[in-house]
């Protein structure tokens, strides 16, 4: 089953999305990049690929199918195997007797179709879908997986022996337990979960009677199940193993990490084991190795503050120092200066703790504080590396903070973190640490504040604000001052006010619970300018170098918080909980 070129071509000039002369360029730029016409036509955004699709399905007298709001029945779905239904493009939809209809993106895969056909024992009958069908229907697996996650632990959680208290503490016997099939499948399921849910972290707590599982999505910790209480020494005792730590030690907290890799993703996973009352708790990161680095405007740096980070990035000398709490993405905006960096001429070294994602051409040192790899004597190695810019992930102490000083006077660009609330607040805690103001004042170029706010998905509600709301809102910001950089924005007429400029609620959906999905920076970011540096000399409070930076032109978190806003891409509560938190 194959759309000849010149049906193709018949079609599209019959429906007027297309004239010969468009169609007969497209076929000599697929003969000379050795592609299908198809993908040519998509690419060059002639014909979109729901339409070429619907087009193909008509040609070829195949039925298509929208698929976009059905639910499928979980047993039909399964017939066709996650992994190939992913793969492949294909899915399950409907069974009627010995039938079964499945929706495709691609006709001409027969192989595949012999395939479910030779593994079902059914007669398949494909349907022509669209991309947003085919992922709608494969976000559906990780629905039919907390059912299967329910059997397994009905199944199979009472296959594993209660172990004596006193044995516990035997490493033979932990081991054991450790590579029983049902402990292996829990932990298994566990995290195909997680990825499949887009979680960052997974904590699992034991609690008095039972053990609780959380995932953090979007910065928002959930709980996503309960397990058997005698189920919680096999699971920690196979995180152990996978992360190559002690499986004896209860008393002492471990820190490790492992890998897991499919055909679909390819994660690290970094482990935290803390001893608490009841027995120990697990926290393990997900990172996605197959991630690549985001664009600053990808981030959320926009307009004045994307042109004011570009303009530090451009000097060839001083630091650079990104602040905020933790968990509030200041590593990924590193990651993304250092890729907008990174270029043959230059030598990039870090010291970091831990490398989250892996950069090729950069120099990255793993911090090991076990055997005397501080972020200090790491940093001190590094110089003798010969870089042209150093990353340092975290400004921890005073030798830290004073090396990277020394670093950037010395010819060096130097990125870092740093802990504190606001971008002001970062000058007083170098103080702190026994920096010099004179040598702050020199080297640094500008500080990043940032926070991380949850974006709207889809559908949004819009509304606007009433008194009680705006009331509420004032609390926390200079409503005036807001409502002047919208208009200077131009996202609101000159003469609007608070109460008619449209917001946006979440709107739950089948694809997103809660109306968010994926998250969004919002920023402050401070210059070092002339006035700056005299206020760092005198040893200024931060909220009088905060007045001075507001006055050159600084934009505040909550500032660009309640632009993103207006533009629909978050909404105020959001703003709000990132500020006040």
């Amino acid at each position: 089953m194959k759309v000849e070129p010149q049906q193709l071509k018949a079609f599209l000039i019959d429906a007027n999305l297309l004239t010969e002369e468009q169609f007969n360029e497209v076929r000599k730029k697929a003969k000379k990049t050795k592609h299908e016409i198809s993908d040519v036509l998509v690419s060059e955004g002639l014909i979109n690929q729901d339409q070429l699709i619907k087009l193909e399905a008509y040609i070829l007298g195949i039925p298509f199918v929208d698929l976009e709001k059905e639910t499928i029945d979980p047993k039909v779905l399964k017939i066709v195997p996650e992994p190939i239904a992913r793969s492949h493009n294909i899915v399950a939809f409907r069974k009627s007797g010995n039938n079964l209809e499945v929706a495709m993106l691609d006709p001409k895969d027969l192989r595949t179709i012999e395939f479910i056909k030779k593994t079902t024992n059914l007669k398949i009958l494909p349907r022509l879908t669209s991309i947003k069908s085919i992922k709608s229907v494969l976000l559906q697996y990780q629905k039919t997986l907390e059912a299967e996650f329910g059997e397994i632990i009905k199944k199979e959680v009472g296959v594993i022996k209660p172990v004596e208290e006193e044995k516990l503490e035997e490493k033979a016997e932990l081991e054991k337990m450790a590579e029983e099939l049902p402990v292996i499948r829990i932990v298994d399921t566990l995290m195909k979960h997680a990825i499949l849910q887009r979680a960052s972290d997974i904590h699992i707590e034991l609690i008095e009677k039972e053990v609780l599982v959380r995932y953090r999505i979007d910065g928002i910790l959930r709980d996503a199940m309960t397990l058997p209480k005698l189920a919680s020494s096999g699971i920690v005792a196979r995180i152990k193993v996978l992360s190559n730590l002690k499986l004896d030690e209860h008393r002492l907290p471990q820190d490790g990490r492992f890998k897991i890799e499919t055909e679909d993703y390819k994660y690290s996973i970094r482990v935290s084991i803390l001893p608490v009352f009841d027995g120990e708790k697990v926290v393990m990161r997900l990172l996605a190795e197959t991630t690549k680095a985001f664009t600053l405007e990808q981030l959320g740096l926009i307009e004045e503050n994307l042109e004011k980070v570009q303009d530090s990035l451009r000097k060839p000398v001083g630091m650079i120092l990104i602040t905020g709490p933790t968990g509030s993405g200041k590593t990924t905006t590193l990651y993304s200066m250092m890729d907008i960096l990174n270029n043959p001429g230059i030598n990039i070294s870090t010291v970091e703790d831990p490398i989250e994602y892996r950069m090729p051409r950069i120099n990255q040192t793993q911090v090991r504080a076990k055997i005397g790899l501080t972020f200090a004597n790491g940093l001190r190695s590094l110089l003798r590396q010969d870089p042209d810019i150093i990353m340092v992930g975290e400004i921890r102490d005073n030798e830290t903070a004073n090396l990277c000083i020394n670093a950037s006077l010395t010819g060096h660009l130097v990125l870092s973190t740093l802990h504190t609330n606001s971008a002001a607040g970062s000058l007083p805690r170098l103080m702190d640490m026994k920096c010099e103001p004179f040598l702050i004042a020199s080297t640094l170029n500008c500080i990043l504040a940032q926070r991380l706010v949850r974006r709207l998905c889809g559908e949004k509600e819009k509304y606007k604000l009433k008194d009680a709301e705006l009331k509420e809102i004032s609390k926390y910001c200079d409503l005036e001052t807001i409502l002047k950089i919208l208009k200077q924005e131009k996202l609101v007429g000159q003469r609007a006010t608070w109460k008619n400029i449209p917001f946006y609620k979440p709107k739950p959906s089948k694809e997103c619970p809660d109306g968010y999905k994926g998250r969004i920076g919002i920023f402050e970011v401070l210059p070092v300018t002339e006035t700056i540096k005299e206020l760092i000399i005198a040893k200024a409070i931060s909220d009088r170098i905060h007045q001075q930076a507001k006055s050159e032109g600084m934009r505040t978190m909550v500032e660009d918080g309640f632009i993103k806003a207006a533009q629909g891409i978050t909404s105020i509560e959001e703003v709000l909980r990132a500020i006040v938190e």
